[in-house]
């Protein structure tokens, strides 16, 4: 049975789901850490560490299938270049989620999502 294999809908609609998603991810990249909440870094991970593993493969194949979900050049080149050069050794797990309260406006739990080193 594949019960609970979905997505998270965030409360949005698929096309602004999506778009939330690349610019959490792209965020991560570029500043290898980001502040959010639960639900969201929890599905930004898996995006995250999907495009981590085409990095660590670094052909062109795998370079364009991650344009596919990121179409920034200069994010994937440095996804590809310097974190999985970083992270080549692991088998996985290249994030990390700290728990970091709860938000002051709505309660939201709030995380923060980062690269592991």
């Amino acid at each position: 049975m594949r019960h609970q294999r979905g997505n998270k809908k965030l409360g949005k609609p698929t096309d602004q789901r999506l778009a939330l998603l690349k610019s959490l991810v792209q965020s991560l990249f570029i500043y290898n850490r980001i502040e959010t909440t639960d639900t969201r870094a929890k599905e930004a991970r898996k995006m995250a560490e999907q495009i981590i593993t085409l990095g660590k493969k670094g052909d062109l194949h795998s370079r364009r299938q991650a344009l596919r979900i990121i179409p920034q050049k200069d994010v994937i080149k440095l996804v590809f270049d310097n974190i999985a050069k970083k992270v080549q050794k692991r088998e996985g797990g290249y994030t990390r989620i700290v728990k970091l309260g709860f938000r002051k406006g709505d309660g939201a739990p709030v995380s923060m999502l980062e690269l592991v080193e």
